[in-house]
């Protein structure tokens, strides 16, 4: 039931909703005194309207413009002073697992991935919120300096605290949702191999927005498709039409390094097309299918129009109205913009004609003519064999139709998982086929949500025998208490998803136990947290003289030598999904990660007999506490013990 408003009109916000009704395009969002966002009208706009002629005003350029973009774009570039803490009672298989979960704002963790994941992903999909009035946003308040706002990002998150309702009632209702979508996508690309692909599932509320956006982010030259879904179909009716689609936009880091995308032939259309068998010749025993040689939708191109000789010795060409007086196999004859052309061009022809792949039947619908413009009895095909063609796939249409929510909904009750609105894993398993992601590539969502997109990464491995890797980051996003999901036990969203993950990989591992034993279900759960330093190593100069006893070590009490290992690890940009290993030498615990890649001790009391023993196993890189050290003499000569017995292990200290 509505509410009296009981106050005075507003006159003014009445002429702009009239305004609004005669000008939309005037429309606008703009910053209030305050600095609050309210909707505005654009009166250079209005009064180009209202104009005959061209009116002077800001100078013209083609770009997405909004309130707050500025800021977006230094919130995707101020650093952040957080780390990423493991969880190992929350993960499977923590040791030997290369997944990675990732728990916290995914703002914080694009920046948390940058050195270490720079161009080395091979796909992200990502389901963000549509924005249709009834969904969630991240609250990016972040307009102060970069410094400011680096101190701020060492104060511990409250779980859940980083989400709001965007209601179609919000002055900044598609401002807010800009910003949010700008700043991640910046960091994202970096992200991206140079051959890597971004998709990202939208409604129609926002797609124009969301398409301009990416254009300037990864360029408009790098824009592959935008595919139509089909979501559901028959339900509920919308206002004016049913809403049965959503889309896919479809991106590239760079075109020219990304592979074409296929898909594999179904059963369908291999029963359909493929019919034939080769009777005789090296192929015998084959299976083909027959295409035409001429097609009505090619353009005219010069060198694809030519006379082909027949079996009975007459010519034929595709149909036109440019025929020439003297005839002579595989001469070239200029096409008109109303001549057909042939598939190939010649040598291409002569060549398959030579290999036996092209045939010629008689027919009385042939669209061919002979040299004298008449109709001809032939008809051209060539060969498609289907080995061939399997390996190169067929090409995609821009039409997605296998794959409707209700699968999602049935895939997660087979999992007795409460989640709505999840994307069916056959959807992204099949954008993972068609982006051509193989053996050990990494595949990044950070929009979990559920984590489809995970359960689609090892359903497939286990299919196929590889060994994609997934990293999902969800926030801790609390579930309504009201939900089928919190009644289940699920406080937040993300404890769904890492079920998710160990149900489905259960689940999977048991029914392809022959055919995939060894493979890789589990997943390390990395939470964001404040940084494991306490504050004073970043800001030493605040420090009071009275203080400086209390800060002799700089790491915070309540954080253990993993929390430490893993900031470490963003760092040195190494891979968090190497494999960890804790030995002793001469009495002190040392982390190993990935053999000799990485050596990592943050006890104390360390002496020299120790460094000369960890110094003796050559590590490519090594770390201390720098409050570890026994004595000030072991601090100086540490390096140098180093430099005579592995020199080229990179030294460290925290």
């Amino acid at each position: 039931m509505e509410k009296l408003k009981l106050h005075s009109s507003d006159l003014t916000q009445d002429n702009i909703t009239k305004l609004a009704k005669l000008f939309p395009n005037c429309m606008t969002e703009s910053r209030a005194e305050d600095g609050t966002l309210k909707r505005a009208i654009d009166f250079d706009q209005l009064r180009q309207e209202l104009s005959t002629a061209i009116i002077e005003g800001p100078q013209e350029r083609y770009q997405l413009n909004w309130p707050g973009k500025r800021e977006a774009l230094l919130t995707a570039n101020a650093p952040i002073a957080k780390t990423l803490r493991p969880c190992r009672d929350e993960s499977v298989d923590f040791d030997a697992t290369q997944n990675l979960f990732i728990e916290g704002d995914n703002l914080d963790a694009l920046k948390l991935l940058q050195e270490t994941y720079l161009n080395k992903v091979k796909m992200i999909y990502i389901d963000p919120p549509y924005n249709t009035g009834n969904d969630f946003i991240y609250k990016d308040d972040f307009s102060e300096d970069s410094e400011g706002y680096f101190e701020r990002s060492n104060q511990r998150d409250e779980a859940g605290n980083r989400l709001v309702a965007n209601t179609e009632a919000n002055g900044r209702f598609h401002s807010d949702w800009l910003s949010m979508m700008y700043s991640r996508l910046k960091l994202a690309r970096n992200l991206l191999r140079d051959d890597g692909v971004i998709f990202i599932s939208i409604g129609d509320a926002e797609l124009h927005n969301l398409k301009k956006i990416c254009d300037e982010m990864f360029g408009s030259e790098n824009f592959i498709v935008t595919f139509s879904r089909m979501m559901k179909s028959g339900g509920a009716k919308g206002r004016f039409y049913t809403p049965n689609l959503d889309y896919i936009l479809t991106y590239s880091r760079s075109l020219s390094d990304t592979s074409f995308f296929r898909t594999p032939l179904t059963a369908e259309q291999i029963a359909r097309f493929y019919t034939k068998i080769e009777t005789e010749g090296a192929r015998q025993g084959e299976v083909y299918g027959e295409e035409r040689l001429y097609k009505a939708s090619l353009d005219p191109r010069p060198n694809q129009r030519y006379y082909i000789q027949c079996p009975d010795g007459s010519f034929v060409i595709p149909p036109g109205v440019n025929f020439p007086k003297k005839v002579i196999e595989g001469e070239k004859v200029l096409p008109s913009s109303e001549d057909g052309v042939w598939k190939w061009i010649y040598d291409r022809y002569s060549s398959e004609l030579g290999a036996g792949n092209i045939v010629f039947k008689e027919t009385n619908t042939s669209a061919l003519v002979n040299e004298r413009g008449e109709k001809s009895k032939w008809n051209i095909y060539n060969k498609l064999w289907l080995v061939e063609q399997q390996e190169k796939g067929a090409v995609p249409s821009n039409f997605i139709a296998h794959f409707e929510n209700r699968q999602s909904a049935s895939e997660l009750k087979s999992l007795s998982i409460p989640f709505d609105f999840a994307k069916p894993i056959k959807l992204i398993a099949y954008l993972q086929g068609i982006a051509s992601v193989r053996q050990n590539d990494v595949v990044l969502d950070f929009f979990a949500g559920s984590s489809s997109t995970a359960h689609a990464v090892i359903q497939l491995n286990a299919e196929d025998g590889g060994n994609r890797k997934f990293i999902m980051v969800q926030l801790p996003e609390s579930c309504d208490e009201s939900s089928e999901a919190y009644m289940a036990g699920f406080k937040t969203i993300a404890e769904i998803s890492k079920e998710r993950i160990r149900r489905a990989g259960k689940k999977i591992k048991a029914e392809n136990a022959l055919t995939a034993p060894d493979l890789d279900v589990g997943f390390r759960v990395l939470k964001i947290d404040s940084s494991n330093m306490k504050d004073v190593y970043y800001a030493p100069d605040t420090v009071k003289q009275g203080d400086l006893l209390a800060q002799v070590d700089n790491i915070r009490e309540d954080r253990t030598p993993e929390d430490l290992l893993f900031q470490v690890l963003l760092d040195w940009g190494v891979d968090l999904a190497l494999p960890i290993t804790l030995e002793s030498i001469a009495g002190k615990k040392v982390f190993f990660v990935d053999g000799n890649a990485l050596a990592a001790c943050f006890e104390t009391g360390i002496n020299e007999e120790f460094v000369k023993a960890l110094a003796a196993r050559h590590p490519l890189r090594a770390v201390f506490r720098d409050a570890g050290f026994g004595s000030d003499s072991v601090k100086i000569n540490i390096e140098q013990i180093f430099k005579l017995i592995s020199p080229t292990t990179e030294v460290k200290a925290i």
